[in-house]
């Protein structure tokens, strides 16, 4: 069921939602949480629709906040809510809201959104992108117990990563650091497994890619070893070497679907370890709104404690060429005129086979 309201109010949609449940024959809401996503028109279809297939594990009534200021003056001073509601199979196993604000009340979303909450319910905001630099101090982040950014979407996803660090508040999490559950997970079962004392460690993946710096940052937290960035064509993160005196613990996912596992003295195992969707990650992080400590001091973690590997062969060559040049310079100032003399036996040479060139040519 799908009902369109323009230019309403809260008190409105709140009856409209109540007649639609009467309606669809089920008066209690059933719901356990709140989930508001503040997005932009471009990015609202792939976020409800992430939002929906999430609901069907935690059902909720999502609210889309969709601000249009206005570009003109006139457009801005219109000040207008227009609302659409969706209910039953359009909305997942949950009530759906997409809440279009124009001109000033765009500034003041939270008056909106707040008699839409849920009572007695949880709330988790989400922001697929733009995410505001303090998420705990926007007005909107400030009614959440969970807050949702995702550095991927940044223009620099991790220098995002030193912002979230330093804004970091109870209840902040990233979907950078949801998209790692995995490897940690296996990584985590594969020293369960066989107990070593790591030496170093390397991680592998694309560049601009924080899922990857988190996931050395990570390691570095855990092990308290030097860990190496190593920049990969990807996709996402491709490698973790964990070194050690035995030999090399290896999880290896070269093409985003499945991975290998390799361990000294075991053979080869292949380990689920497909990139998941948005909507997956959404309904990880809405399994738990009590705050991830591990997330925080992870992020916490300077991205400059990761150590870019050092490459053997091209140390030598440039130390092959220095040393080369240091040599021509020291010949030059032994013998000057030796050099003097030779440069000027070679220009004549030069020019008589210039004059043989053109003469063949001809």
């Amino acid at each position: 069921m799908k009902i369109d309201l323009t230019n309403t109010t809260s008190s409105k949609i709140n009856a409209a939602l109540m007649e639609a449940r009467r309606a669809s024959g089920s008066t209690a809401a059933g719901m356990v949480l709140t989930l508001v996503i503040v997005t932009d028109e471009g990015s609202a279809y792939d976020a409800l629709k992430a939002a929906n297939d999430a609901s069907r594990e935690h059902p909720s009534r999502t609210l889309a906040v969709i601000k249009r200021a206005g570009r003109s003056p006139r457009a801005r001073a219109e000040t207008r809510l227009d609302a659409e509601i969706l209910v039953g199979s359009d909305a997942g196993s949950g009530e759906t809201v997409v809440l279009r604000m124009h001109g000033e009340l765009a500034a003041h979303a939270q008056s909106v959104v707040l008699p839409l909450l849920l009572p007695d319910a949880p709330v988790v905001v989400w922001w697929p992108d733009n995410a505001p630099l303090h998420p705990a101090q926007d007005p909107l982040g400030s009614i959440a117990q969970r807050r949702i950014t995702d550095a991927v979407t940044a223009e620099s996803p991790v220098g995002q990563l030193a912002q979230r660090a330093q804004s970091y508040t109870p209840g902040d999490t990233d979907l950078a650091w949801t998209r790692i559950t995995g490897w940690r997970s296996m990584l985590a079962a594969a020293l369960d497994q066989r107990p070593s004392a790591i030496v170093s460690a390397a991680v592998e993946g694309e560049s601009y890619n924080p899922s990857v710096e988190l996931l050395g940052l990570w390691l570095t937290n855990r092990l308290h070893v030097p860990v190496e960035r190593v920049v990969t064509g990807g996709p996402g993160i491709t490698a973790v070497h964990l070194r050690t005196k035995d030999g090399d613990i290896t999880l290896d996912r070269p093409d985003g679907l499945m991975g290998t596992l390799s361990m000294p003295g075991s053979p080869d195992r292949q380990v689920a370890l497909k990139r998941r969707e948005t909507s997956e990650l959404i309904a990880e992080e809405l399994r738990r709104l009590d705050p991830d400590d591990i997330y925080a001091t992870a992020v916490r973690t300077p991205v400059e404690r990761l150590h870019e590997p050092s490459n053997a062969e091209t140390a030598a060559a440039e130390r092959v060429a220095r040393e080369v040049a240091e040599d021509a310079a020291e010949e030059v100032v032994a013998n000057p005129e030796r050099i003097t003399a030779e440069a000027s036996d070679r220009k004549p040479a030069k020019k008589a086979a210039g004059k043989r060139t053109t003469k063949e040519s001809a």
